[in-house]
């Protein structure tokens, strides 16, 4: 069987790799919310600051995860024998 890929594939791999910062800010703001709200509701101080280290907490996973998947996927091009890096190693090449 022929499997064709996606029509719209590397578009929307494009745009997964472009949203990293977006996910970066998306997740400091909702954690600043959180810590927000919860200094609201229970007047405590220190849940404002517990909701951005939550926030900061959730980019840093945001970024770590998109590493492992750029790592996957380039320890996967590197086994392509088309991108194998080939020498002939012969008499002319010592220096």
């Amino acid at each position: 069987m022929n499997q064709e890929e996606p029509k719209f594939k590397k578009v929307v791999e494009a745009a997964d790799g472009l949203s990293l910062g977006l996910s970066i800010v998306v997740a400091v703001l909702i954690g600043i919310g959180l810590g927000y709200g919860m200094r609201k509701l229970f007047g405590y101080e220190w849940l404002f600051w517990l909701g951005l280290f939550w926030g900061i907490g959730g980019a840093v996973l945001n970024v770590y995860k998109a590493y492992k998947k750029q790592k996957k996927e380039l320890d996967e091009l590197a086994k392509d024998p088309k991108y194998a890096r080939r020498r002939d190693f012969s008499e002319e090449d010592d220096f």
